[in-house]
């Protein structure tokens, strides 16, 4: 099944992931694609919101992955800096994974070989001729 959203705002692609966080439910996968500026860290921002967390969501580049507690624990990836894939393994992304928590992975295609065929994936892209701030927002389930 695949889903497309428009959004022409920052705050439209936080308010898309706050709805997307209200059913979410424990052990799902979102794996977020798409170029530098694209809108997957104002959209995790707006999931973190959805599940009631108040802490600041900044983007795990250099730590891999954050934990935040809410209605469902998040556990934010960010692989950007990711060369092997056996560097995932020091994360413990499996316990993550199969957890009672739910997963957004940020530059999800570079791990693309461990992520489970269940995970959602969303594809954000932009389109300068529509304004600086649009995004299609593609989104689609069972993948695998």
């Amino acid at each position: 099944m695949t889903e497309i959203f428009e959004t022409s705002s920052v705050s439209e692609t936080i308010k898309l992931g706050e709805e997307f966080a209200k059913n979410a439910k424990e052990g799902d996968i979102y794996c977020l694609s798409g170029d530098i500026g694209a809108g997957k860290t104002h959209f995790t921002k707006g999931f973190a919101k959805g599940l009631s967390i108040d802490e600041e969501i900044t983007s795990p580049t250099f730590t891999i992955v954050n934990e935040y507690d809410g209605r469902l624990k998040l556990y934010h990836f960010d692989v950007y800096r990711i060369e092997e894939i056996y560097e995932m393994d020091d994360t413990g992304y499996e316990d993550m994974f199969f957890s009672n928590g739910v997963c957004l992975i940020e530059w999800a295609e570079i791990i693309e070989e461990i992520i489970p065929d269940t995970a959602v994936w969303i594809y954000f892209e932009r389109d300068f001729n529509k304004g600086d701030n649009y995004r299609k927002i593609t989104v689609k389930r069972n993948r695998g």
